[in-house]
């Protein structure tokens, strides 16, 4: 993969990954309660840690590439923007654009 295209890569998960945020916070703001901000901080670190684990595992040892990785982790990002895009498309009786 070129440098280029690693960038847009980088730039397509930091889209989704922002348009996922503003899913959570758009969500808060209609009054979901899942979580206290330690409760959330410890699900996000130990999100975190296991991804870069797992991830570093199957680099190691060849199982995938970095780049492979990068890409999966765009995509899933993604879906996951897909996923609050359509609840809060129901919840708010319309089509909601997150990014």
């Amino acid at each position: 993969m070129t440098n280029e295209e690693k960038l847009e890569w980088v730039g397509r998960y930091q889209s989704a990954a922002h348009a996922m945020q503003t899913g959570v916070a758009t969500e808060h703001a209609l009054g979901a309660q899942d979580g206290t901000p330690k409760y959330l901080r410890v699900g996000v670190n130990s999100a975190l840690v296991n991804d870069a684990a797992i991830a570093k595992l199957l680099i190691d040892k060849g199982i995938i590439t970095e780049d492979e990785y990068l890409i999966a982790t765009t995509e899933a990002m993604e879906a996951e923007v897909d996923r609050y895009r359509a609840r809060l498309s129901q919840t708010m009786g319309g089509n909601v654009n997150l990014g």
